[in-house]
C-alpha cells in the first residue's frame, strides 16, 4: 500500500473510531455489561477481523440490533445478579462463536439469501421499538416504575412532566445535532462527524454545570439535581471491570438458547450487512461472506474470551467508513487502533460523556431499525410477508419481557437512571 493510501485508511479509520467510540458505550451500557465492553469487541473487530479477509469495507463490532438479546441473557441466566448474568452470557458469546467459524467453514454463508428479510427487518424493527422505550427516559433524566416495553412506551408522558431539565436539556440538544445533520449538504455531513459535534457540545456544558459532583442547580426557583449518575463511569481498572466466561453455564438449557440466537440471528444480521456493503463499494468488489463468516467468527471468541460484547460487520460504521473514502480493510483496523488508544490513554475523557448522549444515539439508532420506512418497505413487498414483519417484531418484545420474568429478580442495570 503507497503512502498516500495509508494516509488516507487512517484518516477514515480515526472518522469512523469517533462515531463509534460514544456508540460502543452506549451499546455496552444499554445491554447490561460493562461500558468498556463495547470498546473492547470493536477493537478486536478491527485488529484482528479485519486481517482475516472476506468483506473489505465492513467494520467490524457490537451492534445496537444485539442488545434486546444480550439483555434478555444478562437477566435470565444471571437469576437477579448482574456479575453472573454478565460471565453466562460470555460463554453464550464464545460457544455461538464456534459456531460462526463452523458455518464459514462449511461455507454456509450462501444460503444466507435464504432468510426472510421481513423476519429479520421484523426482529429489527422490534429491537429498535425496545431500545427506543428504554432510551426515552435515560434522555430526559428520568427514572421509569415499569420495566416491560409496552408500558415504558405508556409511562414516556410521565417521564416528560418529570424529567431533570439540566439533563433532558443536553439529551435534547444532542438528538438535534443528531437528526440536523441528516438535512446538511453531503460534502459537510460526511466530512464531519455528527457524533463528534454531539460530543464537542455536550461534555463541555457537562464540565460547565458540574456533573461530576452531586449537588443542586438552582433555575427559575427550581432545584434540579445533577451528579456522576449521569455520567458515564469507566473503573479505575478498565481490564478489572471484565470478566471470564462461566463455563458451568453450559449445562442450563437457557444459555443454548442464547448461543442459537446469538449464531443465527448475528450471522444473518452480519450477511445482510454484507450484501449492503457490497451494493455501495465504488469499485464493487464481491465479499467471500464465508470468510466474513469466519473472521466475525474468531472476533466473537475473543470478545466473549476477553469480555467484550458480541459482534457483526454493522452497517452503520460501515456506511460512514465508505462515505469516508475507506478503501481497504485497513480503515477498519486503524479504527480498531484508535479506539485502543481512547479506553487505555484516555479513560478519565470517557468519564465526562453524560449518559444522556448515549440515549440520543441509540434513540437515533433505534428510529432507523423501526422507521415508518420499514414498515412501508415490507407492506410493499406483498402482505403476507407484512404480516411476518409484524409477527416477528411483536414475538421480540415478548421474548424479551418473558425473559425479564425468568430471573429471579430484576437486574439494576449500569444505563438505568437510580431512583
Amino acid at each position: 500500500m503507497n503512502r498516500f493510501h495509508i494516509s488516507n485508511e487512517i484518516r477514515t479509520g480515526f472518522l469512523v473510531s469517533i462515531i463509534a467510540l460514544p456508540l460502543c458505550l452506549g451499546i455496552s451500557m444499554a445491554s447490561g455489561f460493562p461500558a468498556a465492553a463495547g470498546i473492547v469487541t470493536a477493537i478486536i473487530g478491527g485488529l484482528v477481523a479485519s486481517r482475516l479477509g472476506g468483506s473489505p469495507l465492513t467494520i467490524k463490532g457490537p451492534a445496537a440490533g444485539l442488545i434486546v438479546i444480550v439483555l434478555a441473557g444478562v437477566i435470565e441466566l444471571g437469576g437477579g445478579s448482574a456479575s453472573v448474568g454478565y460471565s453466562r452470557m460470555l460463554t453464550a458469546i464464545a460457544v455461538a462463536a464456534m459456531f460462526q467459524i463452523a458455518f464459514g467453514a462449511l461455507r454456509m454463508g450462501r444460503f444466507s439469501s435464504l432468510i426472510p428479510p421481513s423476519v429479520v427487518h421484523g426482529m429489527l424493527a422490534g429491537i429498535g421499538v425496545i431500545i427506543f422505550a428504554k432510551q426515552a427516559h435515560v434522555l430526559l433524566g428520568a427514572a421509569p416504575m415499569t420495566k416491560s416495553p409496552m408500558a415504558l412506551i405508556q409511562e414516556i408522558p410521565h417521564s416528560i412532566m418529570n424529567l431533570n431539565p439540566a439533563v433532558a436539556g443536553i439529551g435534547v440538544l444532542v438528538l438535534g445535532v443528531l437528526v440536523g445533520f441528516n438535512y446538511l449538504p453531503a460534502r459537510i455531513s460526511r466530512k464531519v462527524p455528527s457524533q463528534l459535534v454531539a460530543l464537542a457540545i455536550a461534555v463541555p456544558v457537562g464540565l460547565f454545570l458540574d456533573f461530576s459532583h452531586a449537588h443542586n442547580l438552582v433555575a427559575a426557583g427550581t432545584h434540579l439535581h445533577v451528579g456522576p449518575e449521569y455520567l458515564v463511569r469507566m473503573p479505575a481498572s478498565i481490564l478489572g471491570s471484565l470478566s471470564r466466561p462461566d463455563w458451568g453455564a453450559l449445562v442450563d438449557l437457557a444459555t443454548w438458547k442464547y448461543v442459537l440466537l446469538l449464531a443465527l440471528i448475528g450471522s444473518a444480521e452480519s450477511l445482510l450487512t454484507v450484501q449492503a456493503v457490497d451494493s455501495l463499494d465504488p469499485k464493487k468488489r464481491k465479499s467471500d461472506v464465508d470468510a466474513d463468516l469466519i473472521a466475525v467468527g474468531v472476533g466473537n471468541l475473543l470478545a466473549g474470551l476477553c469480555g467484550g460484547l458480541p459482534m457483526i460487520s454493522e452497517i452503520v460504521r460501515s456506511r460512514a467508513n465508505i462515505d469516508n473514502g475507506a478503501e481497504t480493510s485497513w480503515s477498519n483496523f486503524f479504527h480498531g487502533a484508535f479506539l485502543a488508544a481512547a479506553l487505555f490513554l484516555i479513560p478519565g475523557l470517557l468519564n465526562t460523556i453524560p449518559l444522556t448522549v448515549l440515549a440520543a444515539m441509540l434513540l437515533v439508532t433505534a428510529y432507523r431499525l423501526a422507521s415508518p420506512k420499514e414498515f412501508a418497505k415490507v407492506f410493499k413487498i406483498g402482505s403476507d410477508q407484512f404480516a411476518i414483519f409484524v409477527v416477528t417484531m411483536v414475538l421480540t418484545g415478548v421474548g424479551f419481557i418473558f425473559a425479564g420474568f425468568t430471573g429471579r429478580r430484576h437486574i439494576s442495570l449500569h444505563i438505568c437512571l437510580p431512583r
